[in-house]
């Protein structure tokens, strides 16, 4: 039974104020104190209330069921693991509004790498209305900000550490979280010594890839859930093929990861149209590269590899190698590369910088153009400036300031952007829906990530990719046996990351290599590189009809 305290004050308060008049409030301040009381109540426990404070944003249903998850069902700590451009980043936000009208989260984390901290401010601020700040090396004031955006490798440095690890988090949020699979480096023990009460991680790399990985993931958001990690791995290592463990795994992970893919959202609007286009070297090109495999019989397998890789994307990357040959050559053994090198300045200018020219020069849209090599990126820019193509470089390497620069020069003033693998990550360029990737990485999963930065939700025009490969060389071999048989831009098959990381071996892309640097002939390889496709191809019908 319920007893029922009356107020005895209240009589007697309300009596000593109607006695007082210039204690009341006016009727105009009376009706707007209620009204902010009005706003202060939560009407529902269910849905999502910040749907309505954000009319502007077009939510995706997955992105509004991810955020109801994780919000009613997971308690707010989670893996948002979708697909490269399902808006991660916009599932998110949402959370953190949520929790924000709730009065759950005041005090928010947001740990990204450094290229993505302007960009997540942006978004922030655009989109959520949430005001973010983000530290200088020396100055920060971290327990006087509500909403704070940095690095991890800011955070952890000694003049901040202490006092972050000190402040008692409501939510933080951790992008790219796949670099934290290592429980032995700095960063991960740096995050698990975070306080925090809600935890997202977001990645698009499914932690699939080892059960050590997984293990320690989830143990950021739920220490404990998975017990201690000798008796996880020795519960499931010796089993890791028996369904059954597999099927449990599953369970377990599914209670705190959201993975959404491309195929099951109808996030079709935008199409991308993929061109495998095979270019032949001159004749003088050619002859350069077959005079590179002379030098098999005496260097490393490697040395090989990565002159040829090197001439296939230009005369300044594989002539940089040769020069730091020399350079580190023994006594009496630098004169060798003389005559590499002088056939290699003789040469033409390339044929993929042509062929790229061309097609800008065509379209007259913008494009962004993927290369391994820093070389081969100044070559083109250099290039492109004497047939009148504006273009900027775009590097990790860059600090924060001049990639943002560099993104605003692009949006705004030049046609071209020109970046490097290590450029590729996080940046969002949905203003650009041309691509080229003049280089092909051999996994096909970091291609997916290259496209993934122009085709990304809220991505309206169609986008275009062309793929160059040189005929006759390890890249013509790599794009028919990679690009043209696994089917990876007709059909996108979501488990396709998982399964080139778990050949038995090694990954995909350490096959790869070992292939190349093993064989002793080109029918050797070709072979070879048909049996490693024929397997990936076998498990995905596989997957296809299980599923």
């Amino acid at each position: 039974m319920v007893e029922i305290q009356p107020d005895q004050s209240f009589i007697q308060t309300l009596s000593d104020h109607l006695n007082h008049p210039d204690r009341l409030t006016t009727w105009d301040g009376f009706k707007l104190a209620y009204q902010a009381a009005q706003y202060k109540t939560v009407p529902q426990f269910d849905g999502l209330l910040a749907l309505e404070h954000l009319p502007h944003v077009d939510f995706m249903d997955h992105q509004v069921q991810a955020a109801e998850t994780v919000i009613h069902q997971m308690n707010g700590r989670a893996i948002l693991a979708d697909e490269v451009g399902l808006g991660k980043t916009l599932e998110a936000g949402l959370i953190l509004k949520e929790y924000m009208i709730r009065g759950r989260a005041k005090k928010i984390l947001i740990l990204t790498p450094a290229s993505l901290v302007n960009q997540w401010i942006q978004e922030l601020n655009e989109k959520f209305y949430i005001q973010a700040a983000s530290p200088r090396k020396k100055q920060a004031s971290w327990k006087d900000w509500d909403v704070t955006v940095t690095s991890i490798d800011m955070a952890k440095r000694e003049n901040h550490r202490e006092e972050i690890l000190s402040i008692d988090y409501d939510l933080i949020i951790i992008d790219e979280a796949h670099k934290l699979k290592n429980h032995q480096t700095k960063n991960y023990q740096f995050v698990q010594s975070l306080k925090k009460t809600y935890c997202l991680l977001l990645t698009a790399t499914p932690i699939q890839n080892t059960l050590s990985d997984l293990f320690n993931l989830v143990s950021i958001l739920k220490p404990g859930y998975l017990g201690n990690l000798t008796d996880f791995k020795k519960k499931y290592k010796k089993n890791t093929e028996d369904e059954d463990n597999i099927q449990h795994i599953h369970s377990l992970v599914g209670h705190l990861m959201i993975r959404n893919r491309r195929k099951d959202t109808g996030l079709d609007s935008s199409k991308r149209k993929v061109v495998n286009e095979l270019l032949s070297f001159t004749e003088e090109e050619m002859a350069m590269y077959k005079r590179l495999e002379e030098l098999k019989s005496t260097h490393p397998s490697f040395t090989w590899l990565t002159l040829a890789k090197e001439l296939c994307s230009s005369r300044e990357a594989c002539y940089m190698s040769l020069k730091q040959l020399q350079k580190n050559a023994p006594e009496g053994k630098a004169e060798i590369y003389d005559e590499y090198i002088e056939m290699i300045g003789q040469l033409p200018h390339h044929v993929k910088a042509k062929r790229m020219t061309e097609l800008i020069e065509n379209a007259g849209e913008k494009f962004i153009i993927f290369t391994e090599y820093r070389a081969t990126q100044y070559y083109l820019q250099w290039y492109l400036q004497q047939h009148g193509i504006t273009s900027v470089p775009f590097s990790g390497k860059f600090n924060k300031g001049k990639r943002d620069w560099m993104k605003q020069l692009f949006k705004n003033k030049a046609q071209v952007m020109i970046a490097t693998e290590a450029g590729g990550e996080g940046i969002n360029l949905q203003f650009c829906h041309h691509m080229i990737n003049y280089d092909l990485p051999w996994n096909p999963m970091r291609l997916e990530q290259r496209i993934g930065r122009i085709h990304r939700f809220g991505q309206e025009h169609d986008v275009k990719i062309y793929n160059f490969a040189i005929k006759d060389t390890i890249e013509d071999h790599i794009m028919k046996m990679l690009y043209e048989k696994i089917e990876l831009f007709k059909n996108a098959v979501g488990d396709l990351d998982h399964i080139l990381e778990q050949i038995p071996g090694g990954s995909f892309e350490q096959q790869i290599q070992t292939i190349l640097k093993q064989s002793d002939s080109q029918g050797e390889v070709n072979i070879k590189l048909n049996n490693l496709v024929s397997y990936v191809e076998h498990t995905v019908n596989e997957r296809r009809e299980s599923s």
